[in-house]
């Protein structure tokens, strides 16, 4: 188990920088959970994105999804995330609705419009804050909209820095209903005219973030205390991501906006005078806005959920 542990934070350190810095503020098991949970996900995406053969890819994936269900397996990584869904009482729906995200990126992606973006995000990493709820042994129900919102935020953060990326992988995430339907070859070298379909509609998925973020942060105070600072300081370092590719204007087809070592530090010790001065913050359980997860109906954990 140890070893998984340790394997679990280097993938962390070497991966994830942003969160790697960020867990670290965690209470040590709390960190460790964290890490194997992190990687589990790199896992099954990298199967998704690293693949040459993408239906071998689909059938990997779906090999595991089963490993999941019958709780058992021969592959390390996953015999790890079962272990640790049994640790912490994990469902395996929010698992589940994961891996079927990837799935959907084994194909040229192109989303349509803003339902169709938050439900992606939903699966993608809406379920990864919903699973961190089990990891963080929040058990409070009420607490699920918040976490899976503060996964929103970031998967949308994570979109508007990586637009030129993606594109060069044939996958379009601004909602074509935003940017006239580009299609990823225009992305990647867009005309005048085009770039401007792009700055807008980066500019508004990054709108979109902030509400999300806002309503996730709200909610930290369900959090356990050895949990609270490291999940704020996550989000914050994220969140600080969006805010260089507005300051580049909104542009981010030919470049990948990075958040310095120094930057990360300057926004933990902020994080912390603003946690210090103002703990009703931190300690409060307001109502969730059901409007966030309007395009989410039927999705494990959300506030439109039956």
């Amino acid at each position: 188990m140890l070893a998984a542990q340790d394997q679990a934070l280097a993938v962390l350190k070497s991966h994830g920088r942003s969160f790697y810095f960020a867990s670290q503020l965690l209470a040590p098991t709390y960190r460790s959970r964290a890490a194997r949970l992190y990687a589990f996900c790199r896992y099954v995406d990298d199967i998704a994105d690293e693949s040459s053969d993408q239906a071998q890819a689909h059938d990997d994936l779906e090999q595991i999804k089963t490993a999941l269900q019958h709780g058992q397996s021969q592959q390390c990584c996953v015999a790890d995330m079962i272990a640790l869904m049994q640790e912490t009482n994990m469902p395996i729906a929010p698992v589940r609705s994961l891996i079927d995200g990837m799935q959907s990126d084994l194909k040229h992606v192109r989303i349509e419009d803003e339902a169709a973006l938050l439900h992606y995000a939903y699966q993608v990493a809406g379920t990864v804050g919903l699973m961190m709820c089990f990891v963080l042994d929040v058990r409070d129900q009420n607490a699920w909209p918040f976490a899976i919102d503060l996964g929103i935020g970031m998967q949308l953060t994570n979109i508007a820095r990586d637009v030129g990326q993606d594109a060069k992988n044939g996958r379009v995430y601004l909602p074509g209903t935003w940017q006239h339907q580009l299609i990823a070859s225009e992305i990647v070298d867009p005309q005048a005219e085009q770039t401007k379909h792009l700055q807008a509609a980066t500019k508004r998925i990054l709108t979109l973030a902030e509400l999300y973020y806002r309503s996730g942060l709200s909610g930290v105070g369900y959090l356990p205390p050895a949990a609270r600072y490291g999940i704020i300081v996550a989000a914050r370092v994220y969140r600080e991501v969006g805010q260089k590719v507005a300051q580049a204007d909104y542009q981010s087809w030919d470049r990948r906006a990075v958040i310095s070592q120094p930057r990360k530090v300057l926004c933990a010790a902020s994080t912390l005078v603003r946690y210090a001065m103002y703990p009703s913050e931190r300690q409060s359980h307001p109502l969730h806005e059901r409007s966030l997860h309007r395009h989410l109906q039927d999705c494990f954990g959300t506030d439109q959920a039956p």
